[in-house]
């Protein structure tokens, strides 16, 4: 076999791969000769077939495998040869030379073909133990326990009928159909549903004009959706309800006590405290984890700058635009409704297509020499968070994981990516900082987008 380099410019390889006719002649043979005992042919005693008549009847088709075998072979095997990793799946080009390619199979001209790959690039890697990060924290005050605990038992609130007129708080249960220049629309019809009037669950203006509404009352309602409306064919279109009133029910006081806890199934209302201070506390948590792993990103981002594999690139940013063009869409928006265009939104993503490719690099370089592993155990617990997420499905999640290598490879790449954050959060100098439940939650312009590296 003949293995020569026709390109290397920057991280592009392009080797030009020949297999003499003779090696495939060589392979061929060996095929014929291991295939002769099992060969059962019509005039012919086991294993006393001609390897000439063998050839003519199989010497094609078997001359195909070893084509398929070698180039499902050789370019993982001369990359390795090379010391080098391919940054995705090498291209093979072949002949497209139909005379050419028979006469490859008949054995009568050599096999050739192109590997061309991009190399994943070689850095050195820094010291991060001077990396500065300040983790914000909340304290959390008894207030704010007491108040998600009031919000709680009004959830959880009975109501019982009245006689009269609707009021702020009351709930009213109606049917209503929802019209658009007078015919109705998908989604805006419904029989005996409940509204808590002042819950803010309808669109602005419509509980408002329930006030005073008793039961057996018929309104028409008349709104505008909002500008901003999750369903664009109704986003800032003039509508009106047809809403019939058939009961109207008031609030009874709900006690936040042992028995409103142990409604929920908790043994008491200071057990019901702790889990939901548990929870504020687990809320804030993703939040501080998130500011950490950004502060941590954008240091790592800085201290790196290397030449990029540019197909990788261009895969992170097509799964990018994907998303953004689908997330548009499903708003009904433009690039213009964000105060930007097409081709500066481009220029955006690709920086932060190129950010990912360049983070993930970096933190598969720092994990390989931590040695951080992921346990199987680590791997069968995502998996079923997977399983858990589509009830019903979770036999066919599991045998779809089990049969595809790259779907398991997809949960391995987030816990491997946390896992290697913590080594580095270990090392580095982190502070605390105490800040307001405001100022953690705010969103950074873009957070979304740049905390996940990969």
């Amino acid at each position: 076999m003949q293995v020569t380099e026709t390109k290397a410019e920057g991280l592009k390889r392009e080797i030009q791969i020949v297999v003499p006719a003779s090696d495939l002649e060589a392979r061929l043979q060996t095929r014929l000769y291991e295939a002769k005992d099992r060969v059962q042919l019509k005039g012919f005693r086991p294993g006393k077939v001609p390897i000439s008549h063998m050839r003519k009847m199989y010497g094609k088709s078997m001359m195909a495998e070893i084509v398929n075998q070698i180039i499902n072979e050789t370019p993982r095997n001369v990359i390795a040869e090379r010391n080098e990793r391919s940054a995705m799946q090498p291209e093979i080009v072949m002949t497209e030379d139909e005379g050419e390619a028979e006469k490859v199979l008949d054995g009568k001209s050599d096999f050739s073909f192109t590997l061309s790959y991009e190399t994943l690039p070689t850095f050195e890697l820094k010291d991060t133990s001077g990396i500065k990060i300040e983790r914000p924290i909340v304290e959390i005050a008894d207030e704010e326990v007491d108040e998600q605990v009031k919000r709680i038992a009004d959830s959880a609130k009975t109501y019982e009928p009245k006689d009269g007129k609707a009021e702020t708080g009351d709930r009213v249960t109606m049917d209503f159909v929802g019209k658009v220049d007078g015919e109705p629309f998908d989604g805006g019809t419904a029989s005996d549903s409940n509204l808590v009037l002042g819950s803010g669950q309808f669109i602005p203006g419509f509980e408002d004009q329930l006030i005073g509404l008793a039961a057996g009352d018929e309104k028409v309602v008349e709104l505008t959706f909002p500008e901003d409306y999750g369903a664009a064919h109704l986003a800032g279109k003039a509508a009106t309800f047809d809403v019939t009133i058939k009961s109207v029910a008031a609030p009874l006081e709900t006690e936040i006590d042992d028995e409103l806890a142990k409604k929920l199934g908790i043994e008491s209302v200071a057990r019901l405290k702790e889990v939901v201070r548990e929870q504020i506390e687990s809320q804030y948590g993703v939040a501080t984890r998130q500011k950490v792993k950004r502060q941590l990103l954008d240091a790592l981002d800085e201290t790196y700058d290397f030449e990029l594999p540019e197909k990788l690139v261009e895969a992170e940013f097509g799964n990018i635009w994907t998303q953004v063009q689908n997330e548009l869409t499903q708003a009904g928006k433009s690039f213009e409704d964000e105060d930007t265009t097409e081709d500066e939104a481009r220029a955006e993503y690709r920086r932060l297509a190129e950010r990912r490719v360049r983070l993930g690099l970096v933190l598969s370089q720092i994990g390989e020499k931590a040695n951080v592993q992921i346990t199987d155990e680590e791997l069968q617990r995502a998996m079923f968070e997977q399983l858990r997420r589509y009830p019903g499905q979770e036999q066919q999640l599991y045998e779809y994981f089990q049969k595809n290598p790259d779907a398991l490879a997809s949960l391995r790449a987030p816990i491997y990516e946390e896992k290697v954050v913590d080594h580095l959060l270990a090392e580095a100098d982190v502070t605390d900082k105490t800040v307001t439940k405001e100022e953690l939650m705010a969103e950074d312009e873009d957070d979304k987008a740049l905390t996940a590296a990969s």
